[in-house]
């Protein structure tokens, strides 16, 4: 097998497992069946345990003493910490984008994306709900880009995977939100205003805001936890969240 088939087994594995583990297909502190896996996902062994030992690196699985691994689980402390760090994270980019300027590509980037989310929140009819999730993504994933720092970039990266961290993490859901609709736009109002504070270079401005920013997926935990069931099956991640 060439390196090219072998990491896209792994990306295989790797997609598929954490799929499985944050739609709850899994319960937590359950041990995952590493023969059963492997065939449902039409995998070897060998790129499933390497997907495993990446999502253990995450803090998805956590490795057994005995071997093999089982699934975490997580209070809704441990997912206020990952969103108060990731908020943490985010600020530190935007004012250091801010502070050293970003590079022209990457606010250019950034301006294409706000005005596709503009069209998503404020559409003719209502909000494009698919359109939204996907343009959120790239707009934080630019925002983390905009420092210039591979550092800042690729922590970034680690906790938005942690359950419920992701800027996207609760969009899964929102449908079932009250003020769906207003709740995204403001969100969107506060993307406008990073970026507006990261091209006219006030860095303290920029980081409050991003930090602010990711409150908004705090307020949206806090709700979905005292909400509809469903919610569960519908926001990834969600089911690995104990209430105590």
């Amino acid at each position: 097998m060439s390196d090219l088939e072998r990491q896209s087994q792994f990306e295989k594995a790797l997609s598929g497992l954490r799929s499985l583990v944050l739609s709850g297909e899994f319960e937590a502190n359950s041990r995952l069946p590493e023969t059963a896996l492997a065939d449902r996902l039409g995998i070897s062994r060998t790129p499933l345990r390497q997907a495993m030992d990446r999502l253990i690196a995450e803090g998805l699985l956590e490795r057994l003493e005995s071997g093999g691994c089982r699934v975490a689980s997580f209070s809704v402390t441990d997912v206020i910490d990952s969103i108060e760090l990731r908020g943490v994270l985010e600020g530190t980019a935007a004012r250091l984008a801010a502070e050293r300027g970003a590079a022209p590509d990457v606010l250019a980037e950034m301006h294409e994306v706000l005005a596709l989310l503009d069209q998503a929140a404020w559409g003719e009819t209502q909000v494009d709900f698919e359109t939204y999730v996907q343009q959120n993504a790239r707009f934080h994933a630019h925002l983390a880009r905009a420092a210039g720092s591979s550092v800042i970039e690729r922590e970034v990266e680690r906790v938005v995977r942690l359950p419920l961290a992701s800027p996207s993490a609760f969009l899964q859901g929102q449908e079932f939100l009250a003020d769906f609709q207003a709740s995204l736009r403001r969100a969107q109002h506060q993307h406008r205003q990073l970026v507006d504070a990261i091209e006219h270079r006030e860095g303290s401005r920029a980081e409050a805001l991003a930090r602010e920013h990711a409150r908004l997926a705090r307020e949206n935990l806090e709700f979905v936890m005292r909400g509809d069931p469903r919610l569960a099956e519908r926001v990834p991640g969600l089911a690995l969240v104990t209430a105590a």
